[in-house]
């Protein structure tokens, strides 16, 4: 018999780096569930993304047993990435802050893709095209039709 589900915690916690301080103890405290035995987990599957930031969507059952899922990092985190810059454009419209090209877009999709609500590579690159637009970052090029 299926365990009854009693909820789910959003969280985006740094891999390898999770621990019962803020924003992870209260969170998973206040639905009962054990934080050391979460921490130990998470560690342990996300050693090999140390330092990235990874969302993970936990669910939690009435007997406060959980399951976890990591996600891979957000097209946010990787376009900061992959332009060698530390934030975006506070003017986006105005002032850009670095270019990329699509290459970098098309690698940045391909690995989110799992994530993203789209089922070809040419929509995912688009989106995170749009993503880096809304933070000042300029494609370099012209859409490859030959995807």
């Amino acid at each position: 018999m299926a365990k009854e589900i009693a909820g789910q915690i959003k969280l985006q916690i740094k891999g390898g780096a999770a621990n019962p301080s803020p924003p992870v103890g209260p969170a998973l405290g206040s639905k009962g569930i054990n934080i050391m035995d979460f921490c130990k987990q998470f560690n342990a599957r996300t050693q090999d993304k140390a330092g990235k930031v990874l969302p993970v969507v936990i669910t939690y059952y009435t007997d406060k047993s959980f399951d976890f899922v990591v996600k891979t990092p957000p097209v946010a985190v990787q376009l900061l990435e992959a332009a060698k810059v530390k934030g975006g454009s506070a003017e986006p419209n105005r002032k850009k802050v670095a270019s990329i090209t699509w290459e970098q877009v098309q690698a940045i999709a391909a690995d989110k893709m799992p994530d993203l609500n789209c089922f070809t590579l040419p929509s995912a690159m688009r989106m995170v095209a749009g993503t880096a637009r809304s933070m000042g970052i300029t494609v370099k090029g012209t859409f490859p039709e030959n995807i």
